[in-house]
């Protein structure tokens, strides 16, 4: 018999999403973001689901290949940008588009040999300080993209935010953005090309980001960054439900222990659930004691450490049998609420579901 563990990828939801940020940024092209397999949705499902969008973003060539494998001829951006020099000619062959955010990116484009010209994005590093070019050198860099024959004439001009998931208010939250995107305003004044700004936090709380091109990722997925928030606070439908099935229901007497080192101590005579999933199966072993689960559709908490394969429920209160239901994330139980108990974001659970997990599109 197959494992009973599962996650159900809601197609529906992924166009509702796009809608959704679509009528949020009106005036924008949207760049749906699908690098790490869609954010753990699968890739190509995912890109399917999401063909209305204006171009795709990947982090990786062979994400690049796998939607053109696929039949998908939309624009694709390789976010990341070009490794060395023989990543030139797929991008070519593929049709793909190239960030480039470092010296060396520059140099192996204007020491490409003759072929079709790539069209490039030109990244500002306005204050996040991971990848792109210093405000004062965004002119020189600009300039030697245009001069280059291997680099097509129209330059996007992007930055990526740091801190948009705070959004402005009296408070002082949102400093930070309002200091990126002065600084990206002056560096790029008066160079030609489209602009883009707004990841999926900046579509949301930043409207005066929204540009030319928004780049959402989570948001697509139906979840939010935002703390103390859930995709629907937004308008946003869960893309993922992750379910298993009881395989044990087990009476547990008062003060016996649940689990590995013992963390959690039964208060009285009670019975205990063993759903079959584990942090094997992607579900975060750091989810404390406490953190809900639903039970044939009843509130229920998980108790004592998240094994590989297993983990226990505590089912007082609860009308249970083995084989039932047992849902950890989806539309009637927002996988924020799982990812906060966590110490995490919902894009790293999304991301870590591993492959014995049945994937099921809906």
């Amino acid at each position: 018999m197959a494992r009973p563990t599962s996650a159900t990828i809601h197609t529906d939801a992924l166009r509702h999403n796009l809608g959704q940020l679509r009528a949020r940024a009106p005036g924008s092209r949207v760049m749906a973001v699908v690098k790490a397999d869609g954010y753990g949705h699968g890739l190509e499902r995912v890109a399917r689901a999401l063909g209305a969008a204006d171009a795709f973003g990947v982090a990786a060539l062979s994400d690049a290949e796998r939607l053109r494998a696929a039949g998908l001829s939309q624009p694709i951006v390789l976010l990341s940008g070009i490794n060395e020099p023989d990543d030139i000619a797929r991008v070519r062959e593929l049709g793909v588009e190239s960030v480039v955010h470092h010296h060396s990116q520059l140099e192996m484009l204007e020491q490409a040999p003759a072929g079709a010209p790539v069209r490039c994005w030109l990244k500002v590093d306005s204050g996040m300080h991971r990848l792109g070019f210093a405000p004062e050198a965004v002119r020189d860099a600009h300039a030697r993209l245009e001069a280059a024959p291997a680099v097509a004439a129209d330059i996007v001009l992007m930055n990526h935010f740091a801190s948009s998931d705070e959004f402005e208010g009296d408070n002082g939250a949102g400093r930070q953005t309002r200091e990126q995107l002065r600084v990206f305003a002056e560096a790029t004044a008066g160079l030609p090309g489209a602009r883009s700004l707004a990841n999926s936090a900046g579509v949301l709380g930043w409207p005066q980001a929204h540009a030319d091109w928004i780049r959402p990722g989570g948001a697509l997925y139906g979840m939010s960054v935002v703390a103390g928030t859930t995709g629907a606070d937004f308008g946003l439908r869960p893309a993922m439900t992750l379910a298993t099935r009881l395989i044990a229901i087990n009476p547990v007497c008062r003060g016996e222990h649940i689990g590995y080192s013992a963390t959690w101590t039964c208060p009285e005579d009670m019975p205990v659930g063993v759903a079959a999933i584990g942090y094997g199966d992607g579900y975060p072993r750091a989810a404390p004691a406490g953190t809900p689960v639903l039970v044939n559709g009843q509130p229920a908490q998980v108790i004592g450490r998240v094994s590989m394969d297993l983990m226990a429920v505590d089912l007082r209160g609860v009308d249970a049998r083995v084989g039932d239901p047992v849902i950890l994330w989806g539309p009637e139980l927002p996988v924020e609420r799982i990812a906060e108990g966590a110490g995490t974001i919902a894009y790293e659970l999304t991301c870590s579901i591993t492959r014995r997990v049945r994937f099921v599109e809906q």
